[in-house]
């Protein structure tokens, strides 16, 4: 069942006062709203290992894992003994992103339940990606509790665990890890959950193996999306302290095809087929919204949803220049769409930015709105775009115990790799 941050927290206090001294709770800062940003600690070795959760508010699994693993370890500390290791949990780092989208799912539920009320924070929102220095925009407050706290714990590992809505597994790290890669995959065998070999993500990351992003050596620690905006990034902040970051995904929604090694005869036809569809969907729910798309909601609790669906509007014109001038040269040769998996991933990611928007947009004029022809005319393409989702790429819900066996187990099998030599 996937847990609410209020529950997460009944549940991380029930630990504490079950194990007193075993397992330790504090609070590491606020968030914009003033929610505290919790962390749940087990162990009392030398060596620090640090797990994030809930950094993106439509990816709520990560906590449920970070829970899980806690359980695991105070059940059989053992591990933790031998790895002279301390092991700390960020439950939740956007609280905030968090409450605007907590709700009740069906044990299966569908992509349009999923998307009815999504919320993902427009990019300068998202905790994990503080600005550059030369960014007049200071950092969040949820931003500056996390490098502090990887500059108080120097951890030998940073966990960050996510969830894309639909497609497979993959892996970041921002240096490599022997032994890895291997292990990685091996827990995505076990849990039959198809691999992702190119993901749209991390397009400027080497691909040192299927599934597996790395870190080129020499890049800058930048991240910078389609927006233009830059970001130095929590995941690279604590190379300087020897941290590796390892960015764990694991799919609501799994979808086989990802995997599928099979060559492409013309990669720039499949490129050039998910730019179209990118652009004409955009174009569509700019039509669709007519003079909503250029009017904010009046309600301040709403305006959250239309500043990230109008930029995931506005970014389709980029996210398509980076898809045809990317360069795989460098990166481990695998180009765009040169595989059927390849294409399928990027056909995901050509539906999911502007369904993404419309159901933001659709969100963000809330009930108040329902019944006018602009927002009737939403409602349908959310549900006509989701239903299209899954039925062109046979998307199977992935149990959340499957969700978060694959984080826990990548977590306990990279850390061994890290922490046994």
């Amino acid at each position: 069942m996937i847990l609410t941050v209020d529950e997460l927290t009944r549940a991380a206090r029930a630990m504490v006062v079950a194990r007193p001294g075993v397992v330790r709770m504090r609070s590491v800062g606020e968030s914009r709203a003033g929610r505290p940003l919790w962390v749940l600690s087990v162990g009392r070795g030398e060596r620090q290992v640090l797990a994030v959760a809930g950094a993106h508010a439509n990816e709520p699994v990560g906590g449920v894992s970070a829970l899980a693993l806690a359980e695991e370890f105070v059940r059989a500390p053992r591990v933790l003994e031998e790895w002279d290791c301390t092991w700390h949990f960020l439950l939740c780092l956007d609280p905030d992103g968090a409450a605007l989208v907590e709700r009740r799912f069906a044990e299966r539920p569908t992509l349009e339940e999923y998307y009815r009320g999504f919320y993902r924070p427009a990019f300068a929102g998202q905790p994990e990606f503080p600005p550059v220095e030369a960014d007049p925009r200071p950092a969040l407050p949820e931003s500056r509790a996390l490098t502090r706290l990887l500059d108080e714990l120097c951890p030998v590992v940073q966990f960050s665990l996510h969830g894309v809505e639909a497609g497979g597994s993959f892996l970041q790290l921002t240096r490599p890890v022997p032994g890895a890669p291997d292990a990685f995959r091996a827990v995505v065998a076990e849990l039959e959950i198809p691999l992702e070999y190119r993901p749209f993500d991390g397009m400027g990351w080497f691909v040192d193996s299927p599934g597996v992003l790395v870190r080129p050596d020499g890049s800058p620690a930048d991240e910078r999306d389609p927006s233009g905006y830059t970001s130095r990034s929590t995941w690279t902040y604590p190379l300087r302290h020897g941290t590796v970051s390892a960015v764990v995904e694991a799919p609501l929604w799994s979808v086989a095809a990802v995997s599928d090694p099979s060559r492409v005869a013309d990669p720039g036809r499949e490129i050039d087929r998910a730019s179209e569809l990118l652009l004409s969907r955009s174009k569509q729910l700019e039509e669709v919204l007519g003079p909503l798309a250029d009017r904010p909601p009046r309600d301040p609790a709403r305006l959250p949803f239309y500043t990230a669906a109008r930029e995931l509007m506005d970014i389709s014109p980029g996210v398509v220049d980076t898809w045809t001038t990317h360069d795989a040269r460098g990166l481990g040769d695998a180009g765009l769409a040169t595989t059927v998996g390849n294409s399928v991933s990027l056909g995901i990611a050509a539906r999911r930015i502007p369904l993404r928007a419309a159901a933001m947009m659709r969100g963000a004029f809330g009930e108040a709105a329902t019944g006018t022809a602009a927002i009737e005319a939403l409602d349908a393409l959310v549900s006509d775009w989701s239903r299209e989702l899954d039925a062109t790429f046979d998307a199977r819900w992935v149990p959340v115990h499957r969700q978060t066996a694959l984080h826990t187990r990548t977590m306990l099998r990279l850390a061994g790799q890290l922490l046994e030599t």
